[in-house]
């Protein structure tokens, strides 16, 4: 009951069908696996299932994860929930473990990976190692321990050199980097464990997704804490490009609802399908740039006067990105509550206290 109670409270501007997935997951509880789990989206997925009244394992290794992530949720779930949570330390690249996180789990929201484009052209074996390898042994190992769906991380990289706005499902073209590869290899192995084994699968394709615990440390963090991080210090902000380059930035309550549709939906026709998470918008760096320094500005008025750096654009880099959603709503009934500023003003808080919390550490 203390679960469901703080759930009632959390979050902002409910939609009506994932309302309902929520009232239903909190009369009738699954158990969830969430690799992962020690990211940045993975602990949000965690938060959220933890405050609905469900039992969660967790696996991570904590290559890119954080345990402070895991400190933040269970300070903010209370201890019932905490209860409901078991935690693995374990990696996606070892089969058997794979297959013991697997056992008794209902529905998997698979998160774990090597992310950054930068990371993967400097290192291509290790990010096939666990966005490929990694992602096979999960396949493997929820078919054999008949679990009933498989929801995983996607991802817009897919899309590579194809021009056409916004991106559609159905319309690739060739990938810009070993990051994107591995995605697409993702896509292509759950559709055919799906046609081969029965597996039910869901990839959601997430565009340039924003929010609180996301780390903005590290030579690959992503551009929104990483800007936000610098600018803090006073520092320059470098733009790659000239900063027309353009973002469907999706805050991360919006990925959160994607997944816990998609792993309870029901529709025949959504399953072993790849979905666009996003919002549908476009925002240039420029735009992003200048509302990061007016937020901040309005608490350290001495940078507003701060002004970009321009830099070349990095190989491997989408120039332009804005999804078509229309898939998503009408198939798994997700609806983003977020735009990128109401997003940006919501986890802003969060950002800065955790700058200053570095500042003082």
């Amino acid at each position: 009951m203390f679960c469901r109670k703080l759930i009632q409270t959390s979050g902002c501007n409910p939609v009506s069908r994932f309302s309902e997935v929520e009232s239903i997951l909190t009369v009738a509880p699954r158990t969830w696996l969430v690799t992962g789990v020690a990211g940045f989206i993975g602990s949000n997925l965690l938060e959220r299932l933890l405050m609905l009244g469900q039992r969660v394992v967790g696996m991570d290794n904590f290559s890119t994860g954080q345990e402070s992530n895991l400190v933040q949720v269970e300070s903010i779930v209370g201890a019932n929930c905490w209860s409901q949570f078991r935690f693995l330390s374990t990696d996606i690249r070892d089969l058997e473990s794979c297959r013991h996180a697997c056992e008794g789990v209902d529905i998997i929201l698979h998160q774990a990976a090597l992310g950054s484009v930068p990371r993967s052209i400097q290192n291509p074996i290790g990010t096939n190692q666990s966005n490929v390898d990694g992602f096979l042994n999960m396949l493997v190992a929820a078919k054999d321990a008949g679990v009933r769906r498989f929801v995983y991380a996607a991802s817009s990289s897919t899309y590579g050199d194809h021009p056409g706005l916004p991106k559609r499902e159905d319309i690739i073209g060739r990938p810009l980097s070993p990051y994107a590869v591995t995605k697409f290899v993702n896509e292509l192995y759950a559709d055919v464990f799906g046609r081969s084994y029965g597996l039910q699968s869901i990839g959601l394709r997430y565009f340039n997704v924003f929010g609180r615990r996301q780390n903005p440390n590290g030579e690959y963090a992503a551009v929104i804490p990483r800007w936000i991080s610098t600018l803090m210090e006073g520092k320059p902000v470098f733009i790659n490009g000239d900063g027309s380059t353009t973002r469907d930035f999706c805050y991360v309550d919006n990925a959160v609802q994607a997944n816990i549709l998609a792993g309870m939906v029901e529709n025949e026709a959504a399953l072993n399908q790849v979905y666009n998470i996003a919002v549908g918008d476009r925002t240039s760096l420029l735009d992003l740039f200048e509302f990061l320094r007016a937020k901040i500005g309005e608490q350290e008025p001495e940078f507003l006067a701060l002004v970009p750096e321009f830099r070349p654009f990095r190989p491997g880099d989408v120039r332009h990105s804005q999804a078509d959603i229309s898939k998503a709503r009408q198939l798994l009934g997700y609806e983003p509550t977020h735009r990128v500023f109401e997003g940006l003003s919501e986890a802003m808080t969060w950002y800065l206290e955790s700058r200053k919390a570095e500042g003082q550490a």
